[in-house]
C-alpha cells in the first residue's frame, strides 16, 4: 500500500512539474551591444506578440535600393500594454521608425527602445530590457 501510494504521489509531482512551462531567458546584455544605437524605418511584415519578448519584423530600404528584413525584440506582452500598446497597435505593412540597439552577432537583429507610427507620429515605449541611463 505504501509503495502504491508513493508511486502515486511521485507520478502527480511528475505530472505537476512537467505542466510548469520552462522558458529560457537572456540578460539584454548577452545578446545585443548598447554601444551600437541604430534608428531604422521600415514596413511591418510579421508580428509575433507572445511570451517572453514581442518580435516584430520590417524591411528596410538599403542605400543600394535593395531591402533586408530586421527583427527587433520588445519586451513582453504586459510591458507593452502598460505603455499603451495591444496586439493591433502595429499592423502587417504599417510603416515605423525603430530607435533601438543591434545585435552583438552582427546579424539583422536589434532590440527596440522605442517605436514611432510614422502615419500618426505616435511614439510608444518598447518595454526594452535594456538599462536605461539617466
Amino acid at each position: 500500500m505504501r509503495l502504491r501510494a508513493a508511486c502515486f504521489l511521485g507520478l502527480a509531482l511528475g505530472v505537476i512539474l512537467s505542466a510548469v512551462p520552462v522558458m529560457a531567458h537572456h540578460s539584454f546584455a548577452a545578446e545585443f551591444d548598447a554601444n551600437k544605437a541604430v534608428t531604422m524605418k521600415g514596413f511591418v511584415t510579421k508580428v509575433e506578440w507572445t511570451n517572453p519578448h514581442v518580435w516584430f519584423y520590417i524591411n528596410v530600404k538599403n542605400e543600394d535600393g535593395s531591402t533586408t528584413n530586421w527583427g527587433f525584440e520588445m519586451g513582453p506582452p504586459h510591458g507593452l500594454q502598460s505603455r499603451g500598446w495591444t496586439r493591433t497597435t502595429m499592423k502587417l505593412g504599417d510603416e515605423v521608425q525603430v530607435n533601438g540597439t543591434l545585435a552583438k552577432n552582427g546579424s539583422n537583429r536589434g532590440n527596440a527602445r522605442t517605436v514611432t507610427m510614422v502615419s500618426t507620429g505616435q511614439k510608444l515605449g518598447a518595454a526594452s530590457s535594456e538599462a536605461q541611463t539617466p
